[in-house]
């Protein structure tokens, strides 16, 4: 079931040849990132933040709360919302059509996200049937590992992967990002892995590297 999701848009200068579509974390809105585009250096680009849609997370007790699926726990042995996920992608493959019905090429797309913004954004690239510019997977997880190799587009095996994480993450910690990094490694994905001395967020040496990042993939 395909959503119509609400988006913030920021556009850096004009022509747009470039469009990075980033997903925030739970509980946050598509303003959450809106500030991080004024540091970077990044021209001719249309930033755009969906707002997840509400609804109740079962981790939280079935408090209602933005999300991009439903949510069991987060260790490696809980739960995962696979339906939620299958129906997000379609509709966030939407907003992908909806940037190529504007002329922007599948090739200069980047899927960013953070946290589960940045699991959301790895299930859909990895299973994307064109090529897409860049993945940022920021403080995140592979989500269904079990499908990945089987499922993974191999339009999108050479595609670059800026995967990043804290030291210090007690919301998703280091050790479940290894076992998702291990697993992209092992099926020979383009990962460059950065690894910072902070908790569950981004720093500026962070925001330097995802700048220099996407300068070099657009």
């Amino acid at each position: 079931m395909q959503m119509n999701l609400q988006y913030e848009i920021v556009e850096t200068s004009l022509p747009i040849k470039n469009t990075v579509i980033w997903l925030h974390g739970l509980g946050a809105d598509g303003h959450d990132f809106l500030p991080i585009v004024d540091r970077f250096n990044i021209p001719n680009t249309r930033f755009i933040f969906p707002h997840a849609p509400h609804r109740p997370i079962s981790m939280n007790n079935g408090y209602e709360m933005r999300a991009w699926y439903d949510l069991y726990g987060l260790s490696m042995q809980d739960k995962q919302d696979e339906t939620g996920m299958r129906e997000m992608r379609s509709t966030i493959e939407a907003l992908i059509a909806q940037e190529k019905s504007k002329g922007i090429l599948a090739s200069h797309i980047v899927l960013a996200g953070f946290s589960q913004g940045g699991a959301m954004a790895l299930f859909t690239a990895l299973r994307h049937q064109e090529k897409l510019a860049g993945i940022l997977a920021l403080s995140t997880y592979v989500p269904l590992k079990q499908t990945l190799a089987r499922e993974v587009n191999r339009a999108n095996a050479n595609t670059p992967i800026f995967m990043a994480h804290g030291s210090f993450d007690s919301v998703i910690t280091l050790d479940t990002c290894k076992v998702s990094l291990d697993l992209l490694n092992s099926l020979h994905l383009h990962v460059q892995w950065h690894e910072y001395p902070m908790a569950h967020g981004l720093c500026d040496e962070e925001i330097e590297d995802i700048n220099q990042f996407l300068n070099e993939i657009f």
